[in-house]
């Protein structure tokens, strides 16, 4: 229900807006484009699935910080590795820059996951702790999150014919990638159809999205719109913030996963995921995130 309105009503609505000939847009772009575009979009439906596991397995700060800091480094590295400029990259004093950004990610992220692994420790003493935790299938899962989840960016990328197609029928530059996020997402939604209707049916539990609960249910249903709206709203703002830095846009990528990492953490010692680990434990959780806002500001900078 989250992704029906997350992946395509949300979006659907917000091309109906702002895109002034949505069917002609589609005819105009290249088909290989849009299949293309689309199946990125399934491969990120298969990475926001697991993603799932990743926090069920570290918790909401170690799984956001391991999983999207992967997507950054990948999510921006990539896209330049298969178009050919990654050797731009190191051309200049800003893509040095750059890849000291992502490099610097990278501490970030491995002093996060030592801190991670150190918990998981004191876990296993506690017997109050999420009983859950489980360091090696949220490393696992937060690896293959990582690879797949980059797929977005890399969407993006890809997608540049169609946003171009969407300018030319008047679109306002601003939200040119609204179509390519409709596009991307849909795939992701198809992705995430065949996942939980396969469950639904095995497990027999279809009827439960249609048998009457009194008011829970219909409260349900409206939680999961709106996250899937505040979800998809979010890619809006950051398609805004795209348009505007021209050729080097997938940089926008890389400062979209850090500081959302930077506000799961947050979250994530606001919910006591933390509690009962020593001072130096809390220090090196402390240290990877400084690291990971330092290299969102290096990224943004370059």
């Amino acid at each position: 229900v989250y992704s029906l309105f997350g992946y395509v009503i949300v979006p659907l609505l917000v091309c109906l807006v702002f895109v002034p000939d949505l069917i002609k847009v589609l005819g105009m772009a290249p088909s290989g484009t849009l299949w293309l575009v689309f199946l990125l979009g399934m491969i990120y439906g298969a990475a926001n699935l697991t993603f799932g596991l990743s926090l069920r397995y570290l918790g909401i700060a170690l799984g956001y910080a391991l999983s999207l800091g992967l997507m950054m480094a990948i999510g921006t590295l990539v896209p330049q590795l298969i178009d050919g400029r990654l050797a731009l990259l190191f051309q200049g004093n800003g893509g040095i820059m750059l890849i000291t950004g992502i490099i610097v990610s990278l501490a970030g992220i491995s002093i996060s996951g030592y801190a991670g692994f150190l918990k998981s420790k004191r876990i296993e003493k506690n017997e109050e702790a999420n009983g859950e935790f489980n360091i090696k299938k949220g490393i696992a899962a937060a690896l293959f999150v990582g690879v797949t989840g980059s797929a977005t960016a890399l969407g993006l990328e890809q997608g540049i014919p169609i946003a171009k197609a969407s300018m030319e029928a008047g679109t306002n530059p601003l939200f040119q990638d609204s179509i390519v996020f409709l596009v991307l997402y849909g795939g992701s939604f198809l992705t995430t159809l065949i996942w939980c209707l396969y469950l639904s049916f095995r497990n027999k539990t279809v009827r439960r999205f249609f048998k009457p609960a009194g008011s829970v249910l219909i409260f349900n249903y409206l939680y999961c719109a709106l996250a899937g709206f505040l979800w998809y709203i979010n890619y809006v703002f950051f398609g805004m913030g795209k348009a505007q830095m021209g050729e080097f846009s997938f940089v926008a990528w890389g400062i979209l996963m850090t500081l959302t990492i930077v506000c799961a953490t947050l979250w994530g010692l606001y919910r006591g995921e933390w509690r009962g680990v020593t001072p130096k434990i809390r220090l090196l959780m402390w240290i990877g995130l400084i690291i990971l806002v330092l290299a969102a500001f290096l990224i943004g900078i370059s």
